[in-house]
């Protein structure tokens, strides 16, 4: 998997700004993708240095179609620990 493809987008909710006053950043991942992947996308990316990385998969909820109950798919997710100093600018401004 390219180091490109591990990172599928950032998840701006309000819980994870609040994280990013602690330098913690959550990403939507590729379900392949382990810790080191997303490390070395984040450091490649963003051109910062990544302390620490916490990965968990978000199970899918049962929604209704109509008549129908489907199941969402599942996805995984990292919140990405980053040296003090350090930050990311795509979620300023947010």
């Amino acid at each position: 998997m390219h180091l490109y493809e591990v990172l599928r987008r950032p998840l701006i909710t309000e819980k994870n700004t609040d994280l990013q006053a602690q330098g913690k950043y959550v990403f939507e991942v590729a379900k392949a993708a382990n810790k080191q992947m997303v490390k070395q996308s984040v450091e490649k990316a963003f051109n910062v240095k990544v302390m620490a990385v916490n990965m968990m998969m978000v199970p899918g909820k049962m929604r209704r179609m109509g008549r129908r109950a489907v199941l969402t798919p599942s996805w995984k997710k990292a919140i990405v620990t980053l040296k003090p100093g350090d930050k990311i600018e795509l979620f300023e401004g947010v």
